[in-house]
């Protein structure tokens, strides 16, 4: 199983890149990162069950009524990509299970 998740400015209609990500699992961090040129990560391998992606968006905008974004999903076929989109403004923000 693999992990990737995109981050998308929807200010400036542009990725998110350098924003602060971590996945854990069962309150340890599996992996940790920065989004590249593109707001990407990928390639993370979180294995079954119950995890948070937490990105630190506060380090990322300059005003931002969520300092962080965490989502917690859960993997049930660890055979399967899992991708987290995270679309985001200083008020809002959005995702969805991507392919």
């Amino acid at each position: 199983m693999s992990f990737s998740t995109h981050v998308l400015n929807a200010v400036t209609g542009l990725p998110a890149e350098g924003l602060r990500v971590r996945l854990e699992h069962e309150g340890r961090v599996l992996a940790e990162g920065r989004t590249d040129a593109d707001g990407r990560i990928g390639g993370w391998e979180p294995g079954a069950g119950v995890h948070r992606v937490v990105f630190d968006t506060g380090g990322y905008l300059t005003e931002t009524f969520y300092p962080e974004v965490v989502i917690t999903f859960t993997v049930t076929d660890p055979a399967r990509h899992h991708h987290v989109p995270l679309l985001l403004s200083p008020y809002a923000y959005s995702t969805y299970r991507g392919s």
